[in-house]
């Protein structure tokens, strides 16, 4: 399990390289900054350099994801870490067997739908504001706290009504309905 994003999105990677890891980080963080892609290499070094004011260079990112390069320097381990809010850790090759099975059926669980909601959240990119819901509920510390809060909602007849009109009004005069069934339809 590592930690992904500004928030605690355990997700459950196993048996991948450190290439295969930097990019999968570049895919999650372009979907974090609501890209709707992976963010490049290049634009990974622009925002280290902006937002860390420290620097790394394209063809090292480069080499690492190819594999010609399969071990970083602590430094650029820790830069990495830093700029994508992983543990130091994280960024090295798995070793041979790896697996997460030590880890509680709820922690596993929290991971399972982090990993669906992101996934979601690429699929719907077409949907800006729905992708940002389910990126936002995957960065929820409880995820399943969250989707069982929302079953609530939708349980209590009129609540979710309520809710858009009262914190989004501009939704809730677009004619949002309830149909028969108690489902919401905005």
């Amino acid at each position: 399990m590592t930690r992904v994003a500004d928030r605690d999105i355990n997700i459950a990677i196993c048996n991948m390289t450190l290439g295969e890891k930097i990019r999968y980080l570049r895919e999650v963080e372009g979907s974090l900054r609501e890209m709707g892609r992976p963010m490049t290499q290049l634009e990974i070094i622009r925002a280290i350099r902006k937002e860390l004011g420290k620097s790394i260079s394209q063809s090292y990112i480069s080499q690492i994801e190819s594999g010609s390069r399969r071990h970083m320097t602590q430094s650029s381990r820790t830069l990495l870490a830093r700029f994508f809010k992983v543990h130091p850790g994280f960024l090295v090759d798995d070793p041979e067997g790896y697996h997460t099975d030590l880890i509680s059926d709820l922690r596993t669980t929290e991971g399972e739908l982090d990993i669906w909601l992101l996934q979601g959240s690429e699929r719907f990119a077409g949907d800006p504001e729905v992708s940002e819901v389910l990126i936002k509920a995957a960065r929820e510390k409880d995820t399943r706290r969250c989707l069982i809060l929302l079953g609530a909602i939708l349980d209590t007849p009129g609540l979710a009504e309520r809710l858009l009109e009262a914190l989004k009004p501009e939704a809730g005069r677009q004619g949002s309905t309830r149909p028969a069934g108690g489902r919401c339809s905005l």
